[in-house]
């Protein structure tokens, strides 16, 4: 009866442990059920888990297509500059490309941020507006290379122990020796090496003439082509306004945060000059044969930028005083640096002043700006010695240069207008009076 009942015990026990072992499979299948399968009523790490996903299938399946910005009226085409390549992160509004026209750059940024996915121009191709640029994958991260296992270094082995020296046998005295030992002459040193002779190098490079400089060379030629260009010169004398100028400079840059230079000057006195003298602010319609009288004034200032020689004009400057005019050149000049320039920014304007100086010319000759009819070249400031009242005096003086088209200007009206700026630079309270 006992070992029944030891029996019965024993497969009793077994049966409640093949129970334990299924329960425990069946909550194990369960839970990898759950995982595989959207929940019904989530939990809050379930919903975040699913927010996560959505938030990354968004951002990494979205493909964003750019196109080509819409250009000015006065411009078709312009030329690709890739300033990233396939599989480069861009952040939002970071410049991808730029494309080159006949007067200016214009820069694509990204519209968000992202990784470029295609290239669907090559560099240097031409491309019109809305033209298809590149493709950007949003949200993307290029992929980095994983960083390769720094193998360690086996460890030295340990040296083995050095073996024991033989002992040194005794050195028997001088006297002792049976002959003297003869002095070891040492090796004779070897023949100095010949200099290597270094060749200088005579290699050169081609590249490629952008847009702009091609555009540049085309109208200055076509100038040279259409207009009768001839040059006239005179001299000016700086004493007066570089007075003016230190007198001033501190009280104008606090009123008007920017500088007083000299160029705010001289446009004013062309400004002058061209009213006085309609026919240098004036052109020829070579289609109706009609000369065209302006009532306005807008004067193009040449910036040099690394791209290029640009001129954006400063529009209405007969009604402007030197702080007005001080604060666009410097507004110009800023955009010009960055490449920020529009095309709208440079398009018209009546009558160009090209400033040399700041470079160091002290004479040169300017080509008009076509469809201009006249161009002033400022130059270097140096003091020379000049005849005043009879006598010789050091003075501060700048020559001053107009090229115009003789078919429009004739000479008296030429020397008539640079007289006008001399007198004003010269004494700028002409420009009070009107004179």
């Amino acid at each position: 009866m006992l070992s029944r009942s030891r029996c019965m015990y024993r497969t009793l026990r077994r049966s409640l442990s093949a129970v334990n072992q299924a329960n425990n499979v069946l909550v194990r299948s369960a839970s990898v059920y759950r995982s595989t399968q959207p929940c019904e009523s989530p939990s809050a790490a379930c919903s975040d888990q699913i927010r996560s996903f959505r938030t990354s299938a968004v951002h990494w399946d979205e493909l964003v297509l750019v196109k080509t910005p819409a250009f000015a009226e006065s411009v078709s085409e312009g030329d690709v500059r890739w300033e990233k390549a396939v599989g480069d992160s861009v952040t939002e509004d970071e410049v991808v490309c730029e494309i080159e026209t006949d007067k200016t750059s214009v820069q694509v940024p990204s519209p968000a941020a992202g990784v470029i996915e295609e290239l669907l121009v090559p560099d240097g191709g031409k491309v019109e507006g809305g033209t298809p640029l590149f493709k950007l994958r949003k949200g993307a991260v290029a992929a980095k290379a994983a960083p390769s296992p720094v193998s360690e270094a086996p460890a030295p082995p340990t040296p083995a122990p050095a073996a024991p020296s033989p002992p040194v046998p005794p050195v028997p005295p001088p006297a002792a020796q049976a002959k003297p030992v003869a002095a070891v002459k040492p090796p004779a040193a070897p023949p100095p090496a010949p200099a290597p002779q270094t060749t200088r190098g005579r290699g050169e490079s081609r590249v490629k003439m952008s847009r702009m400089r091609l555009r540049i060379a085309e109208r200055l030629k076509e100038a040279q082509n259409t207009c009768a260009m001839l040059t006239t010169f005179n001299e000016v004398d700086m004493s007066n306004i570089h007075e003016m100028r230190n007198l001033h400079k501190d009280a104008f840059l606090k009123k008007h945060n920017t500088k007083l230079g000299f160029m705010s000057a001289f446009v004013k006195a062309a400004a002058q000059a061209l009213t006085d003298q309609p026919a240098v602010n004036a052109v020829i319609d070579d289609t109706t044969k009609e000369i065209v009288y302006r009532d306005y004034v807008d004067i193009s200032v040449a910036v040099a930028t690394p791209k290029g020689l640009v001129v954006p004009v400063i529009r209405n400057v007969e009604v402007m005083n030197f702080a007005d005019i001080e604060k666009t050149i410097n507004a110009m000049g800023e955009k010009a640096r960055k490449n920020e320039l529009a095309v709208e920014d440079m398009d018209g304007g009546t009558f160009t002043i090209s400033n040399g100086g700041v470079f160091g010319s002290m004479f040169g000759t300017p080509i008009i700006n076509p469809p201009q009819s006249a161009i002033l070249g400022m130059h270097g400031i140096f003091d020379r010695p000049v005849a005043v009242k009879g006598k010789v005096e050091i003075r501060p003086m700048m020559y001053v240069a107009l090229t115009y088209d003789h078919r429009l200007v004739d000479g008296r009206e030429a020397v008539t207008f640079l007289r006008k700026i001399k007198s004003v630079v010269e004494d700028p309270r002409l420009l009070l009076l009107d004179m």
